[in-house]
């Protein structure tokens, strides 16, 4: 598993900068289980600590341990240095906003989501606030909504994201 040469930051210099990253693997869905999300979060976890990132791995997250690792991230980030957030799972979009489901989301509707997932925009607030130079996401999200039966929308994937200046998504 290898980042792209473009985005490979962890060369050794004489100062090198802080590198902070939050990984996330959820598989392990009751509904529409994942088989590559884990394995996925782990050989990244793996790669970004060759390139001398600090790593929070979360594999198969409920909602509260996401919230919290992600608080704990953003409280990170404020110290400075280079943030990564990668996540892999099921996402989807609701009316425009971006979610990460956690494994033991109970969504039988579509309002639900809100309430039982995760809004990317909280991990993108946190990126904001710290204001470093450079911070990433990588939303390896499946694509497929595994509760469309029950929503009235047919959106598939994610929606456009405005990501604050120093941001790449």
């Amino acid at each position: 598993f290898r980042i792209p040469v473009a985005v490979t930051i962890g060369y050794r210099d004489r100062n090198p900068e802080r590198r902070i990253a939050l990984v996330i693997g959820n598989g392990n869905y009751a509904a529409s289980p994942l088989r590559n999300s884990r394995n996925d979060a782990k050989d990244m976890s793996n790669v970004l600590r060759q390139k001398d990132f600090q790593v929070t791995l979360l594999l198969d997250a409920d909602k509260r341990q996401m919230v919290d690792a992600i608080r704990q991230f953003g409280i990170n980030l404020k110290q400075g240095g280079v943030g990564l957030f990668y996540y892999a799972g099921h996402g989807m979009q609701v009316e425009g906003r971006n979610y990460l489901i956690p494994v033991g989301a109970s969504i039988e509707a579509e309002h639900e989501v809100p309430l039982e997932s995760v809004d990317v925009n909280r991990i993108l607030g946190y990126m904001e606030d710290a204001g470093n130079r450079l911070n990433m996401v990588i939303l390896d999200a499946c694509r497929d909504n595994p509760f469309s039966r029950s929503f009235r929308s047919s959106e598939k994937g994610l929606a456009q994201i405005d990501a604050p200046i120093g941001t790449l998504i």
